[in-house]
């Protein structure tokens, strides 16, 4: 038996410190130029690993990363605790119920970009060369594995390039969190059930109709029994204690490896128990912005970038590399998630351009695809080849994203902000008491302007308001609705004295309040002017200027000048 000495130690901490430190430095780098960090990881991976250093520098590489058992354990436990914390970490980004009231056309979307993909992608991996199976695999098993993995898409790549396309908050990107949200729970049920099935290599109906059971069984049960309990656990958390942030973090992870113990033992990974209890605490309202942000900060700093960086040390891209199948998978995976999911938004009769945003937000694999892959190579269930494969077309599929989403809305430009931003009313130095004070009181001020009944305007508000708060961050806030009664926007704009508690992400208390109305059939008009506002309060300097115009005039006058 081989123990931890020193020298593991000392190895293992040079190795943390230096795979960290390149990590910020990569990641930074890749946000500016608004690319997944995940990529910057690998490349790390690449450069630390076999592939370069071990290519290159041979007697270097085996010093600082030794094959011994102690010191592979210390890295690769590092890493898995952070894959399994990231998936508690995405269950916590769904609100489930806001997600429900968006069921009818979000699950229409999902279905046909889980079923759609699983079925492009199933004949041609059916007909591939016997050198791409391990020995004895069932080939229709593997078919049916493969497929479903190209079903999953990276719902953190998908709200990252959303949130910075300025996109996230409004009626379409609500759409497509939604969808996105669906298609990871039924994608993940789907692709850990097969995997249990695939594993275990048993595929008599009995075996597979047990696990399907239970594990949908344990699901709703979760989703409905579950969620009442940890609801109760974290309003009895926050009224004892002190310091109640702390304690709920810790009672979320507690969680998480509860459900991952359940679902180990259910004969799924644990992953999808990790996720699953994400799910559940997400839901709760106790849980602010502020707490999920620390949590997704805490992750993605310190355990994900071990994860995959860890990945490029294990793996040799050169050696492995075989176009047939990266070209392959990479392209069934775009082509088949982006076909399933527009031809559902098109069913759901959204016009061409929304029809291709939602498309193309279902495209990126991203760390989603690396991790389901990770879990097949390392169960032995597929070659490095295929798992390469699988890592290439997550990373090309999220640089691709963004780009051709943001390219998207350039051409198809049809309205100068300028002309849209036409300020209706601007009220100054208001000092009401709650966010409910502030909606009634834009909504009293929008009735009479637009001879719509206030109460109906205010129902509609808050309505969107339950989905998804429309706090983005730097004291703003820009609540809103699309109306059938309207053919042209209306824009309202009230600054708080003393700032009021709106749940943002950043924990700030919002100032600047914008009531905007526009016409439900053009998600366009809503999208370019929730857009130009929050980019002008992403700039500290601008927001200034806003800061200190005090008089009606003068804020409006700043607006037109500053878009």
């Amino acid at each position: 038996m081989e123990y931890l000495s020193e020298h593991n130690i000392l190895l293992f901490l040079i190795q943390f410190g230096t795979i960290l430190a390149l990590s910020k430095l990569i990641s930074n780098l890749f946000l500016k130029i608004n690319q997944p960090t995940i990529t910057g990881d690998l490349i790390i991976g690449l450069i630390l690993g076999p592939t370069i250093l071990g290519r290159f520098f041979p007697t270097l590489f085996k010093t600082f990363f030794p094959i011994n058992t102690v010191q592979l354990t210390m890295l690769d436990t590092i890493a898995w605790t952070g894959i399994l914390f990231l998936m508690l970490q995405a269950g916590m980004e769904i609100n489930f119920e806001s997600v429900w009231k968006q069921r009818n056309h979000a699950l229409i979307i999902s279905l046909s970009d889980i079923f759609l993909p699983m079925l492009i992608a199933f004949f041609p991996i059916f007909f591939l060369p016997d050198r791409y199976l391990l020995p004895g695999t069932d080939r229709i098993l593997f078919s049916l594995f493969i497929a479903s993995i190209m079903t999953i898409s990276a719902l953190p790549v998908a709200i990252r390039v959303l949130y910075d396309l300025k996109i996230l908050k409004t009626d379409l990107g609500v759409l497509i969190v939604s969808a996105l949200t669906i298609n990871d729970i039924i994608g993940w049920l789907f692709f850990t059930v097969i995997l249990g099935i695939y594993s275990k290599g048993q595929t008599e109906i009995l075996f597979i109709i047990k696990i399907l059971l239970l594990t949908v069984t344990f699901t709703i049960a979760a989703l409905s029994l579950g969620k009442k309990l940890s609801n109760k656990i974290i309003e009895y958390i926050h009224t004892k204690n002190s310091n109640p942030s702390s304690a709920t973090i810790t009672y979320v992870c507690l969680l998480g490896i509860l459900f991952g113990t359940i679902t180990l033992k259910i004969g799924i990974h644990s992953l999808f128990g990790f996720f699953l209890a994400g799910l559940i605490v997400g839901q709760s309202k106790l849980l602010k912005e502020k707490d999920r942000q620390f949590f997704n900060d805490f992750v993605h700093s310190i355990f994900v970038p071990i994860f995959f960086v860890n990945i490029g040390l294990k793996l040799d891209f050169i050696a492995n590399f075989d176009l047939l199948i990266v070209s392959l998978i990479s392209f069934l995976g775009i082509a088949g998630r982006f076909i399933g999911a527009f031809i559902g938004s098109l069913s759901m009769k959204k016009n061409i351009q929304d029809s291709t945003a939602i498309g193309l937000a279902h495209t990126p694999g991203g760390e989603m695809h690396i991790v389901v892959g990770i879990l097949a190579y390392e169960s032995g269930l597929i070659y490095q080849s295929v798992f390469i494969a699988i890592i290439i077309g997550a990373i090309v599929s999220s640089i691709l994203f963004g780009p051709l989403l943001s390219l998207t809305y350039k051409l198809a430009k049809k309205h100068s902000i300028k002309q849209l931003f036409k300020l209706n009313h601007i009220f100054v130095n208001l000092d009401l008491l709650s966010k409910d004070d502030y909606l009634d009181f834009l909504c009293t001020k929008a009735s009479k302007i637009m001879k719509i009944d206030k109460n109906y305007l205010l129902t509609e508000v808050q309505n969107r308001e339950k989905i998804l708060s429309s706090a983005l961050g730097k004291n703003l806030s820009i609540p809103h609705a699309r109306l059938k009664e309207i053919d042209k926007p209306y824009l309202f704009f009230a600054k708080s004295q003393k700032g009021i508690d709106w749940d943002a992400p950043d924990g700030k208390l919002v100032n600047n309040i914008f009531l905007i109305f526009t016409p439900a059939n053009d998600t366009g008009m809503q999208l370019k002017i929730l857009s130009a506002i929050a980019k002008i309060f992403q700039d500290t300097n601008k927001c200034k200027i806003i800061s200190d115009s005090n008089d009606n005039n003068s804020i409006y006058k700043q607006f037109k000048k500053l878009l």
